[in-house]
């Protein structure tokens, strides 16, 4: 199901050819963090947290998108554990299913 969520956006292969895109495993981190914890657990986003984590990362993907309840679906699909927060493993397959869906670029 992610897969098709993320799969959808035809702005993925111009996100993935940018240098802005960080893909190192220590920026990704940093990036999760500075917007984890704000209004729920520390370590985990809740909604409104990943929707403002996708502007900074994938900047016009949620105004790009076809579906207005992209996020969540990207939500739904990444919160294994059905907590309605997404932690940081979570977040990483989010991450390897863009890639993926990219091309690997």
């Amino acid at each position: 199901m992610l897969y098709a969520v993320v799969s959808s956006s035809t702005y993925l292969s111009s996100i993935m050819s940018s240098s802005n895109f960080d893909l190192a495993p220590k920026g990704l981190k940093e990036l999760f963090l500075k917007h984890a914890g704000k209004s729920g657990k520390k370590n985990s986003m809740n909604k409104g947290e990943l929707k403002a984590l996708l502007h900074e990362l994938f900047p016009g993907l949620l105004e790009n998108a076809k579906d207005p309840e992209a996020v969540d679906k990207l939500m739904k699909a990444l919160d294994h554990n059905e907590d309605c927060e997404v932690d940081f493993d979570e977040f990483v397959v989010l991450i390897t299913a863009v890639v993926n869906a990219s091309g690997g670029r």
